[in-house]
């Protein structure tokens, strides 16, 4: 990875907030125009959270090199975590529909019951890591698998319907709330919470990647028998890269709950693991922009760009062919054509700078030159 001058860094600093002020002032030109701004919220919400756990699984299998299918998993912990925890008290009788007053019985703060989300997926995480990742590969993947898919499986057993309400949805929420009017900014305060929460988890995995604990990762991912021989503890750090990824994904697996406004085992499937790895694929193994970019794409594409093909109307175009499904069928063919061409994804293993967009675009003009210059003399002689 090139590092960039502090001169660089100033540049890219200004560049990156100018492109978000742009962003910003096209939302509320949308706003002004009376277009709605109702899906472009949807579709934020949804990627940030979306963003949270494609880098959580980056971490692991991007930078790390450990092959888990268990996000998914570590998402409905931390969902049913969450949403235990938040369920209006005056509701949660009317919301359990088992017999029996509910175990518990009490509320905490949003915040705090998006943190202990995460503690609880994390600490789920070291126990079945124990015995787990001393698999590779293939075997790994299969074995995480197998336990989200075991786990859906438990928390919908009625048995413990007193606690995660059975095959039943919870629902009575705590959720973050738009106290303005209806304007612009009302519409967007929604996103803010989701934004803040999003920067601050894909913040600490930057930081953690670009410290030692990310650099000896990396040396994991790259050669393990190199590793273990430079004095790494392969055990340890392969615990704590699956513990922290897991963490995060509690945590995407709350914000999750807040953002449909009530949580069932239904989504959590190994369809779930499968989207987020797309994403990570798409954006780039071992890109963290790559997958915060790859995921609001992802998630913009399947929600509202390509909708209309599953409506009778795309685009201005009538076709008996646009009806229910069709969407999906394009959207898959889109995918198997990026995939073919691209495989290293969006960004590869490189992250996103403005100043490095700008300098490409800039050299443009002499890197044609000298392609040129390179043809002509191949003709001469």
């Amino acid at each position: 990875m090139k590092i960039l001058s502090p001169a660089d860094k100033k540049k890219n600093t200004i560049c990156n907030l100018i492109l978000f002020a742009a962003l910003v002032a096209v939302l509320i030109y949308i706003d002004a125009t009376s277009l709605s701004v109702d899906m472009i919220v949807k579709v934020l919400q949804k990627g940030c959270v979306y963003a949270i756990v494609a880098v959580s699984m980056n971490l692991l299998n991007g930078f790390t090199g450990l092959f888990s299918l268990g996000q998914a998993g570590f998402m409905l912990i931390g969902a049913y975590m969450y949403s235990v925890f938040s369920v209006d008290n005056a509701s949660r009788e009317m919301v359990y529909s088992f017999s029996g007053k509910p175990i518990i019985n009490f509320q905490l703060p949003i915040i705090v019951a998006i943190i202990l989300a995460g503690l609880a997926a994390a600490l789920f995480s070291f126990l079945i890591g124990l015995p787990v990742l001393k698999l590779k590969s293939d075997y790994l993947a299969i074995a995480t698998l197998g336990f989200a898919e075991i786990l859906r499986t438990i928390i919908q057993w009625d048995k413990f319907g007193r606690v995660t309400n059975g095959s039943f949805p919870i629902s009575q929420l705590n959720t973050f709330k738009a106290r303005l009017a209806d304007t612009v900014f009302a519409k967007m305060s929604f996103v803010i919470p989701f934004f803040i929460v999003a920067v601050i988890c894909i913040g600490i995995i930057a930081l953690l990647i670009h410290s030692t604990y990310g650099r000896a990762f990396k040396a994991i991912r790259d050669d393990e028998v190199a590793a273990e021989a430079m004095g790494i503890n392969l055990a340890k750090h392969k615990m704590i890269s699956f513990v922290i990824s897991s963490f995060f994904a509690g945590i995407g697996g709350a914000m999750y709950a807040v953002f449909v406004g009530s949580t069932n085992a239904a989504p959590f499937t190994s369809a779930l693991t499968y989207e987020i790895l797309l994403i990570v694929v798409i954006g780039g193994i071992g890109s963290i922009t790559g997958s915060i970019l790859a995921s609001f794409l992802y998630i913009a594409s399947q929600e509202w760009w390509l909708r209309g093909l599953d409506s009778g109307t795309f685009m201005g175009i009538t076709s008996p062919i646009f009806r229910n499904g069709f969407r999906l069928v394009v959207f898959s063919v889109i995918i198997m054509i990026f995939v073919l061409f691209f495989r290293n994804g969006i960004m590869g293993d490189r992250e996103f700078s403005a100043i490095g967009i700008y300098k490409a675009i800039k050299n443009l003009p002499s890197k044609a030159a000298d392609k040129f210059r390179k043809q002509k003399a191949e003709v001469q002689k």
